[in-house]
């Protein structure tokens, strides 16, 4: 861990504490910057995904549900499932 001083913007600080719910500038600080490396990651994993090939056009035939993401029924099947 590296030691610093830095002088810090008190209103930022006080607002970063209250979003983040932490307790100290240090923790403050420390929780602000893993936040920003989290959403880089988050993003340099999204570019990922965006950049793969995927061919969904199958989809529906592969999973065998028919295709959608309508999941109205879902519970009542269960039951259903259950009590035969």
């Amino acid at each position: 861990m590296t030691r610093i001083s830095v002088d810090v913007n008190d209103e930022w600080l006080d607002a970063a504490r209250a979003e983040l719910g932490t307790d100290s500038k240090v923790a403050t600080i420390n929780a602000a910057l893993h936040e920003f490396a989290v959403r880089r990651r988050g993003r340099e994993i999204a570019e990922v995904f965006a950049s793969a090939p995927m061919d969904f056009s199958r989809s529906a035939e592969a999973f065998g549900y028919g295709g959608g993401r309508d999941l109205d029924g879902l519970a009542e099947r269960a039951r259903e499932d259950r009590t035969a």
